[in-house]
C-alpha cells in the first residue's frame, strides 16, 4: 500500500511539475493545484497508523494520530484559498490582456517598455 501511495503521490506530482512549465497561465494554475495535492497526499500518507479515533477510545487501545489529520485539512483549505486567488489573478489578466499565454504576455510587456524609453527620451 506504501509503494502504492508513494507511486500515485509521484505521478501527480510530476503531472503538477510538467504542467508548471507550460506558457498558459491556466495551466500553470492547474500544475499549482496538483503539486498541492500530490503534498496533501504525501502529508497524509507519512502519518497513517491503524487505530482507534482520537475521540473517546477505549482503554489501552491504539489511537490514530489526529495531528496530521488536522495538518492536512489546514493544507488543503490553504491549497484552496491560493487556487481561487490565482484563478482571479489569471481572469485579470485575461479581461486586460486578451490572452493568457506567457510569451504573449511578455512581448506585449516588452513593447511597453520601449514605448516608455521612447516617451522619456522625447521628453
Amino acid at each position: 500500500m506504501t509503494v502504492l501511495t508513494a507511486g500515485v503521490v509521484a505521478v501527480i506530482f510530476g503531472s503538477g511539475a510538467y504542467l508548471l512549465l507550460k506558457p498558459d497561465l491556466f495551466r500553470v494554475v492547474v500544475g499549482i493545484v496538483l503539486v498541492s495535492n500530490a503534498a496533501t497526499l504525501a502529508l497524509m500518507a507519512s502519518g497513517l497508523s491503524r487505530g482507534d479515533p482520537p475521540i473517546a477510545p477505549g482503554a489501552g487501545a491504539e489511537v490514530s494520530d489526529p495531528l496530521v489529520q488536522a495538518m492536512t485539512l489546514t493544507a488543503i483549505v490553504i491549497g484552496f484559498g491560493v487556487a481561487v486567488l490565482l484563478l482571479a489573478l489569471v481572469y485579470r489578466i485575461y479581461t486586460s490582456h486578451s490572452t493568457v499565454d506567457l510569451d504573449e504576455l511578455s512581448q506585449a510587456e516588452a513593447r511597453h517598455e520601449a514605448e516608455l524609453e521612447r516617451e522619456q527620451v522625447e521628453v
